[in-house]
């Protein structure tokens, strides 16, 4: 038997991080998945409920938001439960085993350092320099040729 789910979509809450009784690490939100044929009438994505536990709960809760470009690998379970209202009901949710980041978080304001917030790729453009000690090598000055014959 196989039960194994592979899902690419945005978060569309920021993820709620909770930690057990017995001090683990869970995390919940949900996806945004947009389907390739829009139904006339319809919806064009479908939502799913996600939950992912342990480093991957940590990671989720520290470094996603709202919004973010995530890939979920996971497998799908189902669980019934009693609501307030007396009514009983199942939900059918992913529990994540990996959960990625695909795009760049925006620059938001919040609990992070300037520079963690800072572009790597923001100075790609520039030209890129040789430090002084790398002189350029005159290819006439190197006349070893390793396919010459006799060397």
């Amino acid at each position: 038997m196989v039960n194994r789910v592979v899902l690419v979509g945005r978060l569309t809450r920021d993820p709620e991080q909770k930690t057990t009784p017995n001090g683990n690490s869970v995390c919940d939100f949900s996806i945004a998945v947009e389907r390739r044929f829009k139904q006339e009438g319809g919806q064009d994505a479908d939502f799913f409920r996600v939950t992912a536990w342990g480093k991957t709960a940590e990671y989720v809760g520290r470094y996603l938001a709202k919004g973010r470009l995530v890939a979920v690998d996971g497998r799908l379970q189902s669980r019934r439960y009693t609501a307030q209202d007396g009514t009983s009901r199942e939900v059918v949710e992913i529990v994540a085993d990996s959960v990625q980041g695909l795009d760049r978080p925006s620059d938001r304001t919040g609990d992070r350092s300037p520079e963690a917030r800072r572009d790597p790729f923001a100075d790609a453009d520039a030209e890129p320099t040789l430090p002084a000690s790398a002189a350029p090598v005159d290819p006439v000055a190197d006349e070893y040729d390793p396919f010459a014959e006799g060397n």
